[in-house]
């Protein structure tokens, strides 16, 4: 029987997760040399002398996600087309995006590895597991109801899969080579948007409950109690992302944006409120837990001057997407029958009605890694 062009990729990247399977069993004793000699040779950002970052593990929601959602029953998914488009080989792996994610990009700055896969891909091999994985999951956030609401994975599963994470990389290079893997790692926290754009304002699932203050309230010491739970298995070098101006991507804009479609500004002042206390709580965490960098990243306002003034950074379309309308789909309102309106995915801010480009992605990252490598490595 012949095989569809997906058959083929699916055989080539079995075939290079055996061979790079092989090869890690025969370096695995010289895993260490073999780290820094190519960690130095590819990081675009220069690492200080004797500091390394041997993987990357990311947890939180769809801005992250490389695939963990792909199996679920869930609407929040993107493995199809048009997803993807700009990714290697064109192909659709789970990413909420034209094409790479901020973990995908970070990775490559510090020259850990080109991509990071999701935890759940059922074709994961030993040496994805030693330089890191996305346990991320589209539509989760600190509120646990956040991620019940959709059927996704909840921060607290993605703890639970970080753990069996640790015990098979034991299996792999040994405790000692664990607790040092972790110790040295970037942990990334990204989560927030979906709690106050979805579980608040657009379901109103906690308005009779809590009241914005109350419920960022909420948010932030949730968040916290998920950096103290990183911590305690063996995180040190924590980066956790504040809420973006969720008010203004271009879901947000169409739904409560009024007839011009404006930033909605109610959600944006429940993100900056929260974001305060989150960074408040997590300078108090960097006081009280010994040897840890936790590091709170404003997205907030370098996105939003983004937004705002996007010819400014050479794109001309700052308040839709390129999916269709661009001012309403998402996930699996984006697919193979909703045309790509964008001439040059490159001009636009965001790809679908939520998810930025992966232009946007990368002139976030690159303007975010000098302000905060000091304070992380």
């Amino acid at each position: 029987r012949p095989f569809s062009l997906r058959g083929l990729h699916n055989l080539g990247r079995r075939v290079q997760k055996y061979y790079k399977y092989k090869m890690q069993t025969r370096m695995s004793s010289l895993f260490p040399l073999f780290f820094f000699l190519v960690s130095n040779v590819f990081a675009l950002v220069k690492l200080p002398e004797n500091v390394t970052v041997p993987a990357i593990l990311v947890f939180g929601d769809s801005i992250v996600d490389t695939g963990n959602n792909n199996n679920l029953k869930t609407l929040i998914k993107c493995n199809f087309p048009p997803y993807g488009i700009d990714f290697n080989g064109r192909i659709p792996t789970g990413r909420f995006s034209d094409g790479k994610v901020p973990a995908d990009i970070i990775a490559a700055e510090l020259g850990i590895k080109d991509t990071v896969p999701a935890y759940l891909d059922p074709i994961l091999s030993p040496q994805d597991l030693i330089t890191g994985v996305s346990f991320a999951s589209g539509g989760a956030g600190y509120d646990p109801l956040t991620a019940k609401l959709v059927s996704v994975i909840s921060l607290s599963d993605q703890i639970e899969h970080f753990k069996e994470f640790k015990e098979r990389l034991k299996m792999i290079v040994g405790e000692d080579r664990t607790n040092f893997t972790l110790a040295n790692s970037l942990f990334l926290v990204v989560a927030g948007s979906d709690d106050i754009a979805n579980t608040y304002f657009t379901l109103r699932a906690r308005k009779s409950q809590y009241d914005v203050p109350s419920y960022t309230e909420f948010m932030a010491n949730s968040a916290s109690k998920f950096v103290q739970d990183l911590y305690e298995l063996g995180a040190r070098r924590i980066l956790v992302f504040s809420a973006p101006p969720i008010g203004c991507v271009p879901a947000q804009r169409t739904i409560a944006g009024g007839s011009q479609r404006d930033c909605a500004q109610n959600y944006n002042e429940a993100a900056k409120l929260f974001n305060s206390k989150l960074s408040n709580k997590l300078d108090s965490l960097n006081g009280s837990l010994p040897n840890s960098r936790i590091v709170y990243v404003d997205v907030y306002n370098p996105l939003l001057d983004l937004i705002q003034n996007s010819e400014n950074y050479g794109f001309t379309v700052g308040n839709k997407g390129c999916c269709g309308t661009g001012a309403v789909e998402v996930a699996i309102l984006c697919n193979q029958w909703t045309p790509v309106t964008c001439a040059n995915i490159s001009d636009h801010v965001f790809w679908d009605s939520y998810h930025p480009t992966e232009r946007t992605y990368t002139a976030l990252v690159k303007e975010l890694i000098p302000k905060y490598k000091d304070s992380f490595l």
